[in-house]
């Protein structure tokens, strides 16, 4: 039987007695959609996908705004994935006078985080996933299998 791999999505946002941002909310939604999209790409592959949602309190913003809206994939950010900048920019009356996060792709700055560049970091890590699978490596030998093992 084929073990099972585990693509795990954490996305991280402000919460203010139940109230977030409408960048997060739009990214909240943005997330669900992606999580969806790869469950159905990737579960025929043997990927579980797991979405995972995080609370930032008022004091823990306060500390880092830019913590807010953030993604990982794997453990990675987001923006590590898409080769992506982290940038930053006024939101609105919840988060106060702070700036919060924003991604720069190659010119194309963002608030909300759309759901196909979280689609497009997910299948790379989804790749990655794979590729250690497919590779069948042992490390007890000293010759690769497949031309993919490192050395």
């Amino acid at each position: 039987m084929k073990k099972t791999k585990t693509l795990t999505i954490k996305w991280q946002r402000l919460l203010d007695d139940g109230q977030t941002c409408p960048r997060c909310g739009s990214t909240e939604e943005a997330v669900d959609k992606a999580a969806k999209v790869l469950r159905q790409s990737l579960t025929p592959l043997g990927v579980d996908v797991i979405l995972e949602k995080a609370e930032l309190s008022v004091e823990q913003f306060a500390q880092d705004t830019l913590q807010s809206n953030t993604i990982w994939i794997n453990g990675q950010l987001l923006e590590k994935w898409l080769g992506a900048q982290t940038g930053q920019s006024q939101c609105c009356e919840v988060c106060g006078p702070n700036d919060c996060r924003t991604m720069d792709v190659g010119g194309d700055v963002f608030e909300v985080i759309p759901v196909g560049l979280i689609v497009k970091a997910g299948l790379l890590a989804a790749t990655q996933l794979l590729d250690k699978e497919t590779c069948n490596c042992d490390p007890a030998e000293s010759q690769t299998k497949n031309g993919c093992c490192p050395e």
